[in-house]
């Protein structure tokens, strides 16, 4: 098996781990391979999009969801270190507002799975970090959504010793009693 599945707090969440070849001249591993991705989650999602993004210290990017159109992500850090959060938006759910969140690095090489219905959001740890992200839907700037990223109602534990770098769009985000959210 090309990875190591494991459940988050939210069962859905995914953390998959590659199997990594390395030796004195580096790494090698498949980041990602359809067939195997499905039979190791179980899992039959096609992806359209692949994004890119890179952050220094301190930026929090999120906590972003499409409230229609809704993506499913695939993430992984390939080069620093953030600290990436999901948020179950779906109303129905057990574990609604409910949050976890995974260290993502280069070095670890971990993935998450972010189930569409969630909200997703990362905050860099490390000088710099590159985030990549593989997902589901496209992006629809009309239906894009941001969940408050300190709402104290979810309470995200976040790593930060001051306060983080926001998009205009992300200090505007609305708190979980305000959101729009699934179901």
């Amino acid at each position: 098996m090309p990875y190591t599945v494991t459940p988050t707090a939210l069962p859905e969440v995914l953390i998959l781990e590659p199997r990594v070849f390395g030796d004195a001249r580096g790494f090698f591993f498949e980041s990602f391979n359809q067939r195997d991705f499905a039979q190791a989650t179980g899992l039959d999602v096609e992806f359209v999009q692949d994004n890119h993004s890179r952050s220094v210290k301190g930026v929090l990017r999120g906590l972003h969801y499409q409230i229609q159109h809704p993506q499913g992500k695939l993430v992984r850090v390939t080069q620093g270190e953030v600290f990436d959060v999901v948020v179950d938006l779906r109303r129905d759910s057990p574990n609604f507002g409910k949050w976890d969140g995974v260290l993502l690095s280069a070095d670890n090489k971990r993935q998450l799975w972010v189930p569409p219905g969630f909200a997703h959001g990362f905050v860099v740890t490390s000088d710099t970090a590159e985030f990549l992200y593989k997902t589901t839907d496209y992006w629809y700037p009309e239906h894009e959504r941001s969940l408050l990223w300190n709402d104290p109602t979810v309470g995200v534990r976040w790593p930060l010793t001051g306060e983080p770098q926001l998009a205009a769009k992300d200090s505007a985000a609305k708190t979980l009693a305000e959101a729009e959210v699934f179901g």
